[in-house]
């Protein structure tokens, strides 16, 4: 159905977590494709041993680039964008083929909603980090919270029809290693004529937290909104 693309870099058991979900809490048949930044935490050998769709680079090339290299894999109509320390909770993808349904347009832009260990959009403590996770609490509790579906969304997890991607070019790649990219693709989505922005209440996964961006990495983090401004 979907075409999920997951940058990776040296998160293992993190990803593990987040593989397991999907094939756990989805309803739906979906390809799964990884960059793999690095990959000397074993990670390689991992995606290579389940016969995955990847990509790789032996230095962390950033999350621009990475998602890109993804996309170029892509077989389904529609590419899902998403973290490798997300964990995807039952019933996400028939949140958007159910939204999918109901778009009479041909492009558009769709994400889910993150629940968080801390203030953000909705606030559920089921661990910190992987060491501390609470599968069964998230499990009892993910749509206990009333929240509603909103505009103007630019978060992963993301999904835009694989036509569209390729139309604007993905990711804008002088973001790199990533930081700003998310509003830099809305923005060229918007010049292209997509007005559907939508955040989907239902569809939920929960997110630790940028796990990648808390490393430290020979990337340092690049100024996004200064390249936004500079640009628009």
């Amino acid at each position: 159905m979907f075409s999920i693309t997951i940058p990776t870099f040296n998160n293992l058991e993190y990803l593990k977590l987040c593989i397991e979900s999907i094939k756990k809490n989805s309803q739906l048949n979906h390809e799964l494709i990884f960059h793999i930044n690095d990959g000397s935490d074993g990670t390689l050998e991992y995606i290579k041993q389940n016969k995955f769709k990847y990509t790789y680079s032996s230095q962390n090339i950033g999350l621009c680039k990475a998602v890109n290299n993804c996309a170029k894999l892509a077989s389904q109509k529609y590419i899902v964008y998403a973290h490798d320390d997300m964990y995807f909770c039952p019933g996400w993808d028939i949140q958007f083929k159910n939204e999918i349904s109901k778009i009479n347009y041909k492009d558009f832009f769709l994400s889910g909603t993150m629940i968080q260990p801390f203030k953000s959009f909705i606030f559920l403590d089921c661990g910190k980090d992987i060491n501390d996770f609470n599968e069964s609490k998230l499990l009892k509790n993910f749509n206990s919270t009333k929240y509603n579906d909103f505009q103007g969304t630019t978060w992963a997890p993301s999904l835009i029809p694989l036509k569209t991607w390729n139309k604007v070019g993905g990711f804008s790649e002088e973001y790199g290693p990533g930081l700003g990219s998310d509003p830099d693709l809305n923005m060229k989505l918007w010049i292209e004529g997509v007005r559907i922005f939508k955040g989907l209440s239902e569809f939920r996964v929960y997110h630790f937290g940028s796990v990648s961006l808390r490393k430290k990495s020979h990337l340092k983090k690049n100024k996004g909104s200064k390249t936004f401004l500079k640009k628009w």
